[in-house]
């Protein structure tokens, strides 16, 4: 079984409809960190303080198949990609690496990921 390593970056107040897209497609556990980022337009102040918005980065370890559905859930969850380039700024990034080495994952999630792709593919 091959594996993928799914990241998500999204708005902190997306997280949870980021996390409920990913568990409806299939996904199991997710670790979830704290971020900020720097984006190419001008940083929003308040009263002469800058507001920078936190970002949710969102780690998902899955079987290799099942980690592009995952991404396509996301992505329609939550108009990762906009339809209409007027329609403003990205809500987010998601994406997955190949994984080639990987220890620690428990044989529930294992055979989590077997049903899933029997019932699904």
């Amino acid at each position: 079984m091959k594996f993928s390593l799914l990241v998500a970056i999204v708005p902190e107040e997306l997280e949870q409809g980021c996390i409920d897209a990913a568990k409806e497609a299939g996904a199991g556990g997710v670790t979830i960190m704290n971020g900020r980022g720097i984006g190419t337009s001008s940083k929003k102040t308040f009263f002469g303080l800058t507001y920078e918005g936190s970002q949710s980065i969102l780690l998902m370890v899955l079987e290799k198949n099942l980690s592009l559905h995952v991404l396509k859930a996301i992505q329609a969850e939550l108009a990762i990609i906009p339809k209409d380039k007027e329609e403003g700024a990205s809500k987010g990034v998601v994406l997955t690496l190949p994984l080639e080495h990987l220890g620690g994952i428990e044989a529930a999630q294992l055979e989590q990921f077997e049903r899933f792709i029997k019932d699904d593919f």
